[in-house]
């Protein structure tokens, strides 16, 4: 943002030909029960804020993409298997989550010419109002997005990547990637544009689980 979200001929043969067949079906069998949600593992999932984060990225001046990111983002999902339309999200983060290359930039970022006035814990916020399957484990994910003091609707193409107890911990986890883009100047951040982008391009990924 500165200057710089897949025929044997003989009888006898047939039978072992059959095998393979059978023990290769098993692998995807157990791909759709580690994706596919089911009934017991709705509910809320709270953010792992150390496996969820932003990576953001932007035009500079024709010469390079920049590339930034927000650590440590909390919220809670709360999925509704039956009706997945009736699921919803809230994720926020303070603006000393932003990281760039370079810690000057980071100063700029909270500048006059970005975030003027702000305090580093001022919150950004996103809370969901429309959930809209769009696919097997796909789905749109329109919510009012919370930045700079200016709040818009904002929709995200989300992919549910697993739903499965966890490795580490055996609690119901599940795991989504987002992608979106936003303007700055939409936020009241249009510095330098259009010479630095003003398009910005999203990814979000988060990983969450219950208890």
């Amino acid at each position: 943002m500165a200057q710089d979200a897949a025929a044997p001929a003989a009888a006898p043969e047939a039978a072992p030909a059959a095998a393979p067949a059978d023990t290769a079906a098993a692998p995807a069998a157990s791909t759709d029960a580690a994706t596919a949600p089911d009934a017991a593992a709705g509910g809320a999932y709270t953010f792992d804020p150390d496996h969820s984060l932003i990576v953001f990225s932007y035009d500079h001046m024709g010469y390079s993409t920049s590339t930034g990111m927000v650590r440590g983002v909390t919220g809670t999902i709360n999925i509704d298997t039956a009706t997945p339309a009736n699921s919803t999200v809230e994720a926020s983060f303070p603006l000393s989550a932003f990281v760039t290359p370079a810690k000057s930039l980071d100063e700029h970022l909270m500048g006059d010419q970005f975030f003027k006035g702000a305090t580093p814990d001022t919150a950004v916020t996103f809370k969901s109002t429309k959930v809209e399957p769009d696919g097997d484990n796909e789905a749109k994910v329109t919510g009012d997005l919370t930045l700079n003091g200016v709040t818009k609707p904002v929709t995200l193409d989300v992919d549910l990547k697993k739903m499965a107890p966890s490795l580490v911990t055996n609690k119901p986890a599940v795991g989504f990637e987002a992608e979106t883009k936003l303007k700055r100047t939409d936020f009241n951040l249009g510095a330098f544009a259009p010479a630095v982008g003003d398009e910005v391009e999203i990814r979000i990924v988060v990983e969450a689980s219950k208890g």
